[in-house]
């Protein structure tokens, strides 16, 4: 068993998911279980030899160096994956199965319950045909997003303090906590981690490389009702459920998570609680290009005023937050960041697939911070469900497409400008 696969295999069984707390006091990290994984990164860090290893124990970050073999100034390259797991499916006790020589058939998951990762419903796994896969057993999500990046930035680490030999510069290593609730860098020491530039690694299939992604917002809309006995509520009752569905049937239908791919943008209802006195619904709303995001934001805001002004002021009331924006302007200064990730992919033969992140990640709160952060490869598919799988050697690949990045730094690339 390769080393990545043993670590992934270790990591993903400790349960790290983070928690969205909407309405009450947020908490840093979200989950105190998110520091098990913390604790174990540093201590292997420790003992394999990396520098400058330092755990906040204050906010759950992991912070370490692997130091230059270089004989010569070369910039310093960060590379950061995120601890936990997302929120929207159970990260605890997960029985992770390696699928060997994956014979391109349906996967049943679990028996017990007919879960069954099936060949009509994911396509794409034909693709691994003859490949080895990492499973789920049903019940749990993997957690490849991101214990995968993790996993792969550690055995890089791991195989470059073991050959001094190998040409590269100083680089930055950083685990977070939160990312899958949008609070990852929210206290991300970037002067004490003190890269020029960094990748994150917590994208999907072999061969992604994004540096662009959504400008994101969410909003809290809370309806007031009015309760009145159904029996005697004609021309009296504001039933706040049935006005939330009204305000629902306001926005775009087609811009709806589940019609939209590709640069398209969305408005998505995430919860609704309450009952007919009172209604509580969390959206996030996006899109790619700023102007369209701005649109997004007004229409949102336009169908609250809709509602009060049919049924009376404070009817609806909206808290609207933006979260993150489109990270393609920090990275376009910095495109050797795009090209030096391309030229290493295909010297290791595999084909660099830019596409836009229909979603949102460390790297791009981090570009807006000073530090540009395009996003790499793990090699997962499925995340954040119980048919999440992974492919070992694409995992192995992208351990190697790492190694070669750096290399390449330390040979050709220009120091960016300060």
């Amino acid at each position: 068993m390769s080393e990545v696969v043993e670590r992934f295999l270790r990591y993903v069984k400790i349960d790290t998911q983070s928690k969205e707390t909407p309405g009450s006091e947020p908490r840093f990290p979200s989950t105190d279980k998110q520091r098990a994984l913390a604790r174990l990164l540093t201590e292997e860090l420790t003992q394999m030899g990396a520098a400058d290893v330092f755990y906040d124990e204050t906010y759950c970050y992991v912070y370490a160096t692997v130091p230059s073999t270089a004989d010569r100034e070369t910039p310093v390259i960060g590379l950061i994956a995120h601890m936990d797991t997302a929120p929207a499916f159970s990260g605890e006790k997960v029985n992770p199965r390696i699928v060997t020589c994956y014979d391109g058939k349906d996967i049943l998951l679990n028996e017990e319950q007919d879960i069954v990762l099936s060949v009509a419903a994911f396509p794409e796994i034909l693709e691994y045909t003859g490949k080895d896969l990492i499973v789920t057993d049903g019940l749990t999500l993997l957690g490849a997003d991101d214990k995968a990046g993790v996993s792969e930035i550690m055995t890089l680490a791991s195989y470059l303090l073991t050959h001094p030999e190998i040409e590269h510069g100083k680089i930055r290593i950083a685990f977070t906590p939160d990312e899958e609730i949008g609070a990852g860098v929210d206290h991300f020491d970037v002067e004490r981690f003190g890269a020029d530039f960094a990748y994150t690694v917590d994208g999907g299939r072999l061969g992604e490389l994004e540096y662009e992604n959504f400008n994101a917002a969410g909003a809290k809309l809370t309806v007031n009702g009015l309760s009145v006995h159904p029996g005697d509520s004609k021309n009296k009752m504001k039933n706040a459920l049935l006005l939330a569905f009204e305000f629902q049937g306001l926005l775009p239908v087609q811009e709806n998570p589940m019609y939209t791919e590709g640069y398209e943008g969305f408005f998505h209802l995430e919860s609704l609680e309450g009952d007919v006195e009172k209604a509580v619904a969390h959206y996030i709303i996006r899109d790619f290009d700023k102007t369209g995001f701005e649109a997004k934001k007004k229409t949102f805001l336009a169908a609250a005023d809709f509602i009060n002004q049919k049924y009376g002021k404070g009817t609806i009331e909206v808290t609207l937050k933006d979260s993150y924006y489109n990270m393609r302007e920090k990275i376009e200064p910095h495109m050797h960041l795009v090209e030096n990730a391309k030229r290493a992919m295909e010297e290791l033969s595999v084909t660099p697939i830019i596409v836009p992140i229909r979603g949102g990640t460390d790297g791009a709160r981090l570009s807006f911070m000073g530090l540009p952060c395009p996003n790499l490869c793990t090699g997962g598919h499925n995340f954040h469900g119980k048919y999440e799988y992974i492919c070992i050697q694409s995992m192995e690949t992208i351990v190697k497409i790492l190694c070669k990045l750096v290399r390449i730094y330390a040979k050709e690339a220009e120091r960016p400008e300060s």
